[in-house]
């Protein structure tokens, strides 16, 4: 039985509760890592639309911008999860392992 990758939410809030700026950081983030993507980077090229890695997602969870990422992605390029991680290390943000639910209760998959 394999386990399935699990997801942590970097949150835009400091360990000191303070929101994190610029406000869009997990826009800025979660496209910085728009390329790592199931198929790797030649799933892409000029035809290529322009989206989200399902590694590396922004949302706003409870009105807190958070990014989405899933353990997969470290798997893919150990050094984009480094980047990731350190990246909430270096600024002080929490950072929780969770589970991001389907709306319509379906399985999800990455």
């Amino acid at each position: 039985m394999t386990t399935k990758p699990r997801e942590f939410f970097i949150q835009g809030l400091t360990k000191e509760g303070r929101t994190f700026r610029p406000s869009d950081w997990a826009e800025r983030l979660a496209g910085a890592m728009s390329c790592f993507r199931p198929g790797g980077a030649k799933a892409g090229g000029i035809g290529a639309f322009i989206g989200y890695s399902p590694y590396c997602v922004p949302r706003v969870i409870n009105g807190v911008k958070c990014v989405i990422v899933n353990e997969a992605l470290k798997g893919i390029e150990p050094m984009a999860w480094d980047f990731v991680m350190n990246f909430a290390r270096d600024n002080g943000l929490q950072v929780i392992e969770a589970c991001l639910l389907p709306e319509d209760g379906a399985p999800k998959s990455p």
